[in-house]
C-alpha cells in the first residue's frame, strides 16, 4: 500500500524529508547521474539504520533481547512505516536511474547507426562482376558436364555381346 506525501513528512523528520523528497516527480526529472546515486547511497543509509530498528524492536517484543536506549519509545510499527517510506523512495531512484542508462544506450546506438550510414555512404560503389552469359545472341550450347568416356565406341558393345554369348553357353549345358 502506497503512503501518501503528507504521511510521509509525518513520519520522517526535516532533514530526512528532504532527502525523500528528491525522489518525487517534479525534483526526480531534474536530477542528473550524480545526483541520483548520492540520492540512492543516502536513503540506502536510512532505509539499512530503520531496518535495523525495526528488527530490534520485534526482538524486545518478542522477549529475545534487551531494550536499547531509551530514546526509542513504541512498537516495530513506527520503524516498519518509516523503512517503507524510504524503501519506496529508492524504488523511484532506481527507475529513473534505469531510465538515464536507457536514454544513454539509446544516444549510443543512434550515433553508432549514423555512423555506419555515413561510412556506407562515403564507401565507393560496390564493383559488380560480369554478368556471364546473356540471352542477346540467341540460344547457346550448353556443354556437358560429364565429360567424354575414354572407352572406344567399338568396345562397348563387345563387352554386352560377350555377356550374351556366354550365357547362351550355360543355358546350352
Amino acid at each position: 500500500m502506497s503512503i501518501t506525501n503528507k504521511r510521509e513528512l509525518s513520519l520522517l523528520t526535516h532533514d530526512e524529508a528532504e532527502v525523500v523528497k528528491v525522489s518525487h516527480y517534479p525534483a526526480l526529472l531534474e536530477l542528473d547521474r550524480a545526483g541520483v546515486a548520492d540520492a540512492r547511497r543516502r536513503l540506502r543509509t536510512l532505509r539499512d539504520t530503520e531496518r535495523t530498528f525495526a528488527r530490534q524492536k520485534a526482538r524486545e517484543v518478542r522477549g529475545k533481547a534487551d531494550a536499547r536506549g531509551g530514546s526509542f519509545p513504541g512498537t516495530a510499527e513506527r520503524p516498519l512505516e518509516r523503512k517503507q517510506v524510504f524503501s519506496s523512495a529508492m524504488k523511484r531512484l532506481n527507475k529513473q536511474a534505469s531510465r538515464l542508462d536507457a536514454a544513454d544506450a539509446r544516444a549510443a546506438h543512434t550515433g553508432s547507426a549514423r555512423r555506419a550510414l555515413a561510412m556506407r555512404k562515403a564507401a565507393p560503389a560496390p564493383h559488380h562482376p560480369a554478368a556471364g552469359k546473356t540471352a542477346s545472341g540467341g540460344m547457346n550450347a550448353a556443354t556437358n558436364k560429364k565429360g567424354a568416356t575414354s572407352v572406344p565406341p567399338a568396345k562397348v558393345g563387345s563387352v554386352s555381346q560377350a555377356n550374351k554369348n556366354a550365357q547362351a553357353k550355360r543355358d546350352k549345358r
